[in-house]
């Protein structure tokens, strides 16, 4: 007798089980996203037990009929796909036609669907992939799908669970996810106590963030918005250009980029807060975390990660989904023609932005790491912090000076409207949020929130008391008036206006205080003179102009013999960052030049701080990756050890040159280590602090 035979039916769906059905919320999945390609426009979730009594999700969708109803739960059934060319070009959430029956095979389930051409509906009831009962019954249309006892036969995989809390989570984040990808439709989770989301349609991807997450989420997020056509391939010479929302393009074969990134002061100790959706469907996807994680490069510290919601749409020929049984991983045709369009996208939309810090989301941020914070009292003898003042690079301070003496002295008070007894003159009609659509937006939101909900009285006198519901605020309104204050309070905090700022004081001589129009600035000095010379390095090692400075006498430094290793492989980019050095002996380096600004145990302390890092993210990178991290690291670097310390005094003249300085760089959000540079307290908090507002 032959060893090698065919699966039962019932075999097979449970395998496949395991591959599509881990948890509640893999079925959740699977039946969301048959209710969105059904084209439901209302879906309800409801749970028990985490998930694991009972799921039910309704949808007013297209529905089924009898026939299809039956069909659907066989393998490999399904209405998306006719021919195998259609494979390569997938446009539906499913396609597998493996969900129903997976399902039914490890669960109790009851499906009740109409599809609103037949007299009445169908009701089938299934246990164990078994059809135990099938009937018409009278429903709308749509389709109810309950699935009960889930894994009830197959107990081993039942005590895989987790508790019921924990399930419950992994449910409402999925439900979450797909009612931000489709603001559009109504989406409502219940368990057996009380209601988890509710979110009903809005206009915009902002207004479903403010629904769900509130206000405070939203204001710490930006939108993001660009497009490129995919004949642009590989031509790095064209980068993405930032869609203009007032005439977006429907090119068919373009690559289109939207949705939201968190500021760099709002930091995640883990990539659970990135969510990426590809053609609407949520994925998870290594080239795109990586890009992510590129574009905040130098921008936050390397251990942290940003809040991001990322919407890319492509021809569906451009993309493959079926590499995975669950649909959650993808591979792209031009993967880093994709990579580097969202990298791209995200670092100019943070340049362009430039957000400013605000002091109660300073609070709310993760702490850095100990090696890169400020020390709070007087730096040890001989550490970085404690380093004499550098020249000012690139400019002469008594040119500097003397060419701002005709300019407006100081002022200790800041310029504030002149209209502003208690609170700041505003009109909704003529208010703009800049940049965030068209100038009226804001004005239409704040008039329909007080539009009548039915037609005024035929006499045309104001309601009387009896018709005052009738006039009730429109919630949609409501949620469309409140995102756009939001919207247009976070394009109001940027640092475009640095350089306009007017130093008013040291504090403890190591932080700026300055004044300017939109409230109170304090400036870390330190991380401030970093960035630019962090920048200037960058710009000075691309055109190989790097200014350097030769020693009296060579130093020597001793390194351990895996570090000697490391320095033989970064050797040729020190010495086109300014360094020279050569080997003397078998453990150490003779430095006979270095960049101006080092010297010292700072310059000791910098060579041994690259070679350590360098040799950590040895084979982990690939090599243009690599010599990108290590130029930007040494670059890094050399800006800490070479800037203006805590703990030193400087004249207005220096403190106003660091400000015009700063708010020339790319990124004055924060150091190449991820610290904030400057924090604002903002007019309106001032005001709400003294009880004005």
């Amino acid at each position: 007798m032959g060893r090698i035979r065919i699966l039962p039916d019932q075999v097979a769906n449970q395998i496949a089980a395991g591959e599509v059905v881990d948890r509640p919320a893999s079925v959740v999945k699977e039946l969301l996203e048959n209710a969105l390609d059904a084209g439901a426009t209302r879906i309800r979730v409801e749970v028990e037990a985490g998930g694991r009594r009972l799921i039910r999700v309704t949808d007013d969708g297209q529905g089924m009929s009898r026939d299809d109803a039956l069909l659907a739960f066989e393998r490999h059934a399904t209405s998306k796909l006719r021919t195998v060319d259609d494979l390569l070009s997938i446009a539906t959430l499913g396609f597998r036609g493996e969900a129903l029956p997976s399902i039914a095979s490890v669960a109790r389930v009851t499906l009740e669907t109409a599809s609103g051409e037949e007299a009445s509906g169908t009701r089938i009831e299934i246990a164990g992939g078994k059809i135990l009962h099938v009937e018409d019954a009278a429903l709308p249309r749509g389709t109810t799908l309950a699935v009960a006892d889930l894994f009830f036969n197959t107990p081993a995989r039942r005590k895989f669970l987790r508790a019921e809390s924990t399930e419950l989570a992994h449910v409402t984040a999925l439900v979450t996810h797909y009612a931000l990808a489709h603001p559009e439709k109504h989406f409502e989770l219940v368990s057996a106590t009380h209601t988890i989301v509710s979110a009903p349609p809005v206009a915009r991807t902002a207004e479903r963030i403010y629904q769900i997450f509130g206000k405070d989420t939203l204001a710490q997020l930006l939108p993001v918005a660009a497009e490129t056509p995919l004949a642009h391939a590989g031509l790095p010479e064209a980068p993405p250009w930032k869609r203009d929302p007032a005439q977006p393009s429907r090119d068919p074969g373009a690559l289109r980029l939207s949705g939201f990134y968190s500021k760099p002061e709002l930091q995640k100790l883990n990539r659970n807060s990135i969510y990426i959706f590809v053609n609407k469907r949520l994925i998870r996807d290594r080239l795109l975390m990586h890009a992510i994680t590129e574009a905040y490069r130098n921008v936050i510290p390397p251990t942290s990660f940003p809040v991001v919601l990322l919407f890319l749409e492509m021809p569906p020929e451009e993309v493959d989904v079926n590499v995975h049984p669950a649909k959650t991983e993808v591979r792209f045709r031009q993967q880093s023609m994709v990579h580097d369009f969202v990298r791209d996208s995200l670092r100019t939309a943070l340049i362009k932005a430039r957000p400013a810090a605000g002091f109660l989301a300073a609070h709310t941020a993760p702490d850095a790491s100990p090696s890169l914070m400020p020390p709070a009292a007087s730096p040890l003898p001989g550490s970085p912090d404690s380093a004499p003042l550098p020249p000012l690079p690139d400019s002469d301070p008594e040119a500097f000076q003397a060419a701002q003496a005709d300019a407006e002295p100081f002022q200790l008070t800041p310029r504030l409207p002149s209209s502003v007894p208690g609170k700041l003159p505003f009109d909704a009609r003529t208010f703009n949020p800049g940049g965030w659509g068209d100038q009226t937006a804001w004005g239409e939101a704040a008039a329909a929130l007080f539009q009548p909900a039915g037609p005024p009285p035929a006499d045309g006198c104001s309601p009387s008391s009896a018709d005052a519901m009738a006039y009730a605020p429109d919630p949609a309104a409501e949620t469309a008036m409140a995102t756009a204050q939001v919207e247009a309070e976070q394009a109001a905090a940027n640092l475009n206006h640095l350089g306009s700022l007017r130093p008013l004081a040291q504090l403890r001589e190591s932080f700026i205080l300055a004044a300017g129009d939109d409230g109170l600035w304090i400036i870390d000095q330190h991380v401030a003179h970093e960035r630019v010379l962090f920048e200037k390095i960058l710009r000075d090692r691309q055109v190989e102009k790097v200014q350097r400075q030769r020693l009296l006498m060579p130093m020597l430094v001793e390194l351990k013999p895996w570090q000697m290793v490391v320095f033989a492989r970064i050797a040729e980019e020190l010495e086109r960052n300014g360094f020279e050095v050569e080997p003397f002996g078998p453990q150490t380096l003779a430095v006979k030049a270095a960049p101006v600004g080092l010297e010292g145990a700072a310059l000791e302390r910098m060579l041994a701080e690259v070679i350590e890092q360098s040799g950590a993210d040895s084979g982990e990178l690939k090599q243009n990756e690599d010599l990108t991290a290590l130029r930007t690291r040494i670059a890094a670097s050399i800006a800490c050890h070479s800037a203006i310390k805590v703990n030193t005094a400087l004249d207005p003249v220096r403190m106003e040159w660091l400000l015009l300085e700063l708010a020339k760089t790319s990124h004055p959000t924060s150091c190449p280590h991820g610290r904030p540079i400057a924090l604002l307290y903002s007019w309106k908090e001032i005001q709400r602090a003294f009880h004005r507002i």
